[in-house]
């Protein structure tokens, strides 16, 4: 049995469905996480798994344990729920010590003082923050603030883990090592997690799944690999990482760009899609030589070429659409101006209805 159910979970405000029929089924130990744009409903539904909304139907279990069910008329309220939660905003009391902020949750429970001195020192040693037990949270770098959220969430010792955009505040350094840090408790202690956030690097090196949302319907569950490699729709494809979309229609029985350049075979769908776009990643185009690429090669002309670091990220005209190709920075390639030829890796097609 799974450690966390939802089953048809929805939720309306008014007239508006904010999430609408949600399953999800996450193991003990799982990172799950909800990623897609702002408005999408993943953090209404975390919201109802944490118990601060209201189901509108629908129910969640942990285990075989009953959580909401609106049908029978029953809500666990959150403190009762056994999960740790993490906001976006730090949520410390900076009259309270780093000690004292970690400590509170856990004097509320009414547990023993030996109970909460444990705890509490196995917390902040985990964050590493036993040096700053009697410091101020003031005193603390941001990401010395988000170990203290983390520490005060670890010292219930919850079931679940839910994390609400907690580094999107943070500079993108700090971001990155807080990223291994979550990974690295989750480890240790064997809670689930389920990460909301918008943030696709973030979810590509935490989740073991990812779900992925559009207007509170599931667009995709899967692997990061999996979603990144086979997306289901065009949805998915342009939400997880970076992509090209070439318009093109079907002519006389002829694929053709709009603009009237006919497709290479190798790029013409297997059916008659009526209107439809040619995806591709940039990094999975090469530039090739006259004669190279076969049924599969485009020609354009360079518009733009800038320097990126370890890539180089050119734009190219394609029948009067414009395509992003990247390549390492060492990888010899076109300048501004030059005619030139692109070889797909790895098109894929969606029906103009799937956009």
């Amino acid at each position: 049995m799974a450690h966390l159910r939802l089953v048809n979970v929805t939720k309306r405000f008014g007239d508006v469905t904010a999430v609408n029929g949600l399953n999800i089924d996450i193991e003990k130990g799982e990172c799950f996480s909800m990623l897609g744009p702002s408005g999408c409903g993943k953090t209404t539904t975390l919201r109802m798994v944490a118990g601060f909304e209201d189901l509108s139907d629908g129910e969640i279990y942990t285990g075989d344990r009953l959580l909401s069910s609106p049908k029978k008329n029953y809500y666990l309220p959150p403190e009762k729920r056994d999960f740790g939660m993490v906001f976006q905003a730090f949520a410390v009391w900076p009259h309270m010590s780093v000690y004292e902020n970690v400590a509170f949750p856990l004097r509320i429970r009414h547990l023993g003082s030996s109970e909460i001195e444990k705890r509490t020192r196995d917390a902040l040693a985990s964050t590493n923050l036993l040096g700053a037990a009697n410091d101020s949270p003031d005193s603390l770098s941001g990401g010395g603030k988000q170990r203290v959220a983390l520490a005060r969430a670890l010292a219930i010792n919850p079931d679940v883990m839910l994390l609400d955009e907690p580094l999107s505040s943070l500079d993108p350094h700090l971001r990155e090592e807080m990223r291994f840090e979550i990974k690295d408790l989750q480890r240790k202690y064997g809670f689930s997690i389920i990460y909301v956030t918008h943030d696709q690097a973030e979810a590509m090196a935490l989740s073991d799944r990812i779900l992925v949302m559009k207007l509170g319907v599931v667009q995709q569950i899967d692997t990061p690999l999996a979603v990144y490699n086979s997306p289901a729709n065009k949805f998915v494809f342009s939400f997880i990482g970076l992509s090209n979309f070439l318009d093109a229609e079907w002519r006389d029985g002829v694929p053709v760009l709009r603009g009237g350049m006919p497709l290479p075979d190798g790029l013409a769908p297997d059916r008659n899609m009526g209107s439809f776009s040619l995806a591709s990643r940039p990094s999975e185009i090469d530039f090739v030589s006259e004669g190279e690429g076969g049924s599969y090669a485009l020609e354009g002309v360079v518009t733009r070429k800038a320097f990126l670091g370890e890539i180089i990220d050119y734009q190219v005209n394609v029948g009067g659409q414009e395509v992003r190709v990247q390549k390492g920075r060492r990888a010899p390639g076109p300048d501004v101006g030059s005619a030139c030829r692109l070889r797909l890796l790895r098109p894929f097609w969606y029906a103009e209805e799937e956009g």
